[in-house]
C-alpha cells in the first residue's frame, strides 16, 4: 500500500508498505478522508518530539469503510467507520477516576499505531474490543465523520470551563479548533460569541460560522466576557483572556503552548477576580461518540471547516496549503 511516510523530522514522502493483515479481533479500514491536525504539522515541524517515533505514519483524524476483518470480530467489510484515535488503558488513577483522556498509558493512531495518511489503516483488537471503532451515522459524509476527534476535544474543552445557555464568550483564535468552539458555543446556547483573531479572513470565517463579532487584539481590549477559550498557544493571548473576563469568569486554556518555554503569566488577575482557569487535552469516547450525533443532527456544521482537498499522491501539497495559513482545514481524500 502507498503511505505518507515520516522519517525524521522534516523528512516525509510517499512510500510502499506491505498491505496490513488483521490480527485476530482487529480490523483494517481502507482510508477514505483523513484530515491534517496542527499536531501533525508540529510534529513534522520537530516542534513536537514527544511520543513520536521514526519510521512513522501520521494521522490520527480519520474515516474509511471496513477492508478486512479478523477473526471474532463484529463488524462486516464495506461498513463506514471513524476510529476514536486514543485509547486508554482503563486501570491507571486518571482512568479509574473518570477522565481517561489524560491516562498516563494512553495509546494513539498516529503515535503507537500507524495513522491515516495511508491507503489503509491496521486497528488493534483493543481498539475493537474497546468499541473505538465507531459505525458513521448515515448522511455524514467522510470528510465529516474524519473531524469527530477535534470536535470532540472542544467538547472536553467547553464542558471543563463550564459554558452554559446565555453566556458571552470570547473565542481567542480562528484556527480550525478556534472555528469549532464557535460553532459548538453556538449550539450549546452562547448568547454572545466574540472572536479574537489577527487575520481579517479568518474574523471572516468565524462571522460566516456563527460569530456575533470578530476582532483584533487591541480591540478586545474593551471587551467584558463571561469566558475566554485561548484556542492558541499564546501567552499574550492567555494574558488578553485575563484581562477580559469578568470577575469569577472563566478561562480554558485550550491550546499547548511551546514545550520548555514558561510565558509570563498575570497571576494576580486570576487571584484578585478569583478567575476559574482550566486546561483541556484530548478526549473520551463519550465525547467523540457525541461529536458524531452533534454533526449528524446538523447542530455543529464541522465539515464546512474543509477548504482543501488533495490526494494522497498529493499530500505534502496539502501539508504545505497548511503551513501557509491558507486552508482552514485540509483533507487528504481517497479519489
Amino acid at each position: 500500500m502507498r503511505a505518507l511516510v515520516l522519517r525524521a523530522a522534516g523528512q516525509m514522502g510517499l512510500a510502499e508498505l506491505p498491505d496490513p493483515v488483521p490480527e485476530p479481533g482487529g480490523l483494517v479500514i481502507r482510508v477514505m478522508a483523513a484530515a491534517i491536525c496542527g499536531t501533525d504539522m508540529r510534529i513534522f515541524n520537530g516542534v513536537k518530539t514527544r511520543g513520536v517515533r521514526f519510521p512513522s505514519v501520521l494521522g490520527h483524524e480519520f474515516s474509511g469503510v471496513v477492508w478486512a476483518t479478523g477473526s471474532g470480530t463484529p463488524w462486516r467489510e464495506g461498513q463506514r467507520v471513524t476510529i476514536c484515535p486514543a485509547l486508554a488503558c482503563g486501570a491507571c488513577g486518571p482512568c479509574r477516576s473518570g477522565a481517561s483522556n489524560i491516562c498516563e498509558r494512553l495509546t494513539a493512531f498516529g503515535y503507537e499505531c500507524d495513522g491515516g495518511f495511508a491507503e489503509f489503516v491496521n486497528v488493534p483488537a483493543a481498539f475493537v474490543e474497546r468499541g473505538h471503532v465507531v459505525p458513521i451515522p448515515d448522511g455524514t459524509r467522510f470528510e465529516e465523520a474524519a473531524l469527530a476527534e477535534p470536535l470532540a476535544c472542544v467538547i472536553n474543552g467547553q464542558t471543563l470551563m463550564g459554558l452554559e445557555p446565555g453566556m458571552h464568550v470570547a473565542v481567542l483564535g480562528a484556527g480550525p479548533i478556534g472555528l469549532l468552539h464557535v460553532m459548538l458555543a453556538r449550539a450549546r446556547g452562547a448568547g454572545r460569541i466574540t472572536v479574537v483573531q489577527r487575520s481579517p479572513a479568518r474574523r471572516a470565517a468565524a462571522l460566516d460560522l456563527g460569530a456575533d463579532a470578530a476582532l483584533s487584539a487591541s480591540e478586545a481590549e474593551q471587551l467584558r466576557v463571561d469566558a475566554a477559550i485561548v484556542a492558541v498557544g499564546s501567552a499574550d493571548l492567555a494574558n488578553l483572556a485575563a484581562r477580559i473576563v469578568r470577575p469569577r469568569g472563566g478561562i480554558n486554556l485550550f491550546a499547548g503552548f511551546p514545550a520548555g518555554e514558561f510565558p509570563r503569566f498575570d497571576l494576580n488577575a486570576i487571584h484578585y477576580c478569583e478567575h476559574r482557569v482550566t486546561g483541556a487535552f484530548g478526549l473520551t469516547l463519550a465525547q467523540f461518540r457525541e461529536s458524531l450525533q452533534l454533526m449528524a443532527s446538523g447542530q455543529v456544521p464541522a465539515g464546512r471547516l474543509v477548504s482543501h482537498r488533495f490526494p494522497l499522491d498529493q499530500a505534502m501539497d496539502g501539508f504545505a496549503a497548511a503551513a501557509r495559513g491558507e486552508a482552514i482545514k485540509t483533507v487528504i481524500v481517497s479519489l
